[in-house]
């Protein structure tokens, strides 16, 4: 699905707008991206079908929820091996911690974004979770100490 194949200026602006807020009624995307109604929704319509458009959420304050600790782990596996990957990838997935998991390059396999409440539920996190697990052979936390920018928005351009 590649964009420049698969997306025209005007989806690139429907997206820019949903990006920014998708809790916008279809009249606002469409005034704003300078259509009409119908043609808007059945865009938005396609962009969804078609995957583009993944999902519609509501973006939560970590810190107006009692999660304000946030760590970054450089997992490496014992074993590197398909079946090890694909059995840690699942394991992620029964993690809420994690936010993130990206399958890398380099010393390591993973890197993990994981928030917490404090400290204390992040070493949980690590020892009953995360080495608790004999396919882990290490792992090294980096502590966040302030986000500078954090957006979920891809950087589209109209061609």
């Amino acid at each position: 699905m590649s964009e420049k194949t698969l997306l025209d200026p005007s989806d690139i602006r429907v997206l820019k707008i949903l990006q920014r807020d998708a809790s916008l009624s279809i009249a606002e995307v469409a005034r704003e991206a300078g259509m009409s109604q119908t043609p808007c929704w059945r865009r938005i319509k396609k962009l969804k079908e078609s995957g583009v458009i993944r999902q519609t959420v509501a973006v939560v304050d970590s810190e107006a929820v009692g999660l304000g600790f946030v760590a970054y782990a450089f997992v490496k596996l014992a074993v590197p091996s398909r079946e090890n990957m694909e059995t840690f990838d699942k394991l992620v997935y029964r993690w809420p911690e994690v936010v993130i998991c990206e399958r890398i390059t380099g010393a390591v396999d993973y890197l993990i974004k994981v928030v917490a409440s404090d400290i204390k539920a992040y070493d949980d996190f690590l020892r009953l979770k995360l080495l608790d697990n004999a396919m882990v052979s290490d792992v090294q936390s980096r502590i966040v100490v302030n986000t500078v920018k954090q957006t979920v928005a891809l950087p589209l351009r109209e061609s």
